[in-house]
């Protein structure tokens, strides 16, 4: 098991990954991209760019918080297919950079 902590991205949150790696055995942090819709792509420019900063103190970013899944989805409407494949390519950028768990709420 990995301890990790919440962390919702520089500018987002008061806690800096500063004061996380002051947190003993804090190994990674769990982290989204907050500003993101359902069904809009995830860019591998932002993914990396949360991978760099969290590289910058050592953390892992084995977790994503969620990737929204879209209503068309959820409802099975003609135009799921589209979000589905959005869905799929953010998964394959995610695994590039090491993500290995994607939670869903």
């Amino acid at each position: 098991m990995k301890m990790t902590w919440r962390w919702y991205g520089k500018g987002n949150d008061s806690i800096t990954l500063n004061h996380i790696k002051q947190i003993p055995g804090v190994e990674g942090v769990v982290w989204s991209l907050h500003d993101k819709v359902a069904g809009e792509e995830w860019e591998m420019k932002r993914i990396e760019e949360i991978k760099r900063q969290a590289d910058e103190y050592g953390f892992n970013i084995d977790v994503v918080e969620s990737v929204n899944v879209h209503d068309d989805i959820k409802l099975g409407l003609p135009s799921r297919d589209r979000y589905i494949e959005i869905y799929k390519d953010t998964i394959r950028k995610l695994s590039k950079v090491g993500v290995k768990v994607i939670c869903y709420n």
